[in-house]
């Protein structure tokens, strides 16, 4: 989604929604993330300076007062947390850990195919097809990307072929090199 993501082209517009659209927004992402309850005021705080960033291809990123990109989504789906906020807040969404071979796979905006999520060295949480999860390698640290489950954890391991998650967000693309707004 973020591959050919340039913020100079693909920005069409910032505003700053009405305190009702704020709340609101708030609501989403605490349905969707439940875990992120005591730090949400921290992140994108009741009253303040929320900026809704829209985009070309129906692309909507949420930045906080600093001007710093913290969700995202396509359309009217969920929103999604940006890798910088995942750097800061790692448990807002469950793993699926890769093995290291896929890294560079991974890195370069490919699709997690399910022989990197089943093969020694890969973890995989419980998940259902559709839902947000933190792509992460094993050995690493920090988060390598954001995907969406194209089937379930069962699915994956069942079949072991094809598209596991679709890839959506990942290090060094458009999304985390976009600078702060203003």
């Amino acid at each position: 989604m973020f591959k050919k993501f340039d913020e100079r082209e693909m920005v069409s517009g910032v505003n700053n929604p009405k305190s009702s659209v704020q709340k609101g927004i708030r609501n989403s992402i605490l349905e969707n993330y439940p875990a992120i309850e005591t730090y949400l005021d921290t992140i994108i705080p009741k009253k303040g300076d929320l900026k809704i960033v829209k985009c070309h291809e129906h692309i909507e990123i949420l930045a906080n007062s600093k001007g710093e990109p913290v969700f995202f989504r396509h359309r009217d789906g969920p929103y999604m947390p940006t890798l910088r906020l995942l750097h800061k807040y790692p448990f807002i969404l469950p793993h699926m850990q890769v093995d290291k071979g896929a890294i560079r796979f991974v890195l370069s905006g490919a699709n997690i195919m399910c022989p990197g999520l089943t093969s020694p060295g890969a973890k995989m949480s419980n998940l259902e097809e559709g839902q947000v999860a933190t792509i992460v390698a094993e050995g690493k640290e920090h988060a390598l990307a954001v995907g969406k489950l194209v089937m379930s954890t069962q699915e994956i391991l069942d079949k072991n072929k094809g598209i596991g998650v679709e890839n959506i967000h990942y290090l060094n693309d458009g999304l985390w090199n976009m600078k702060n707004v203003k």
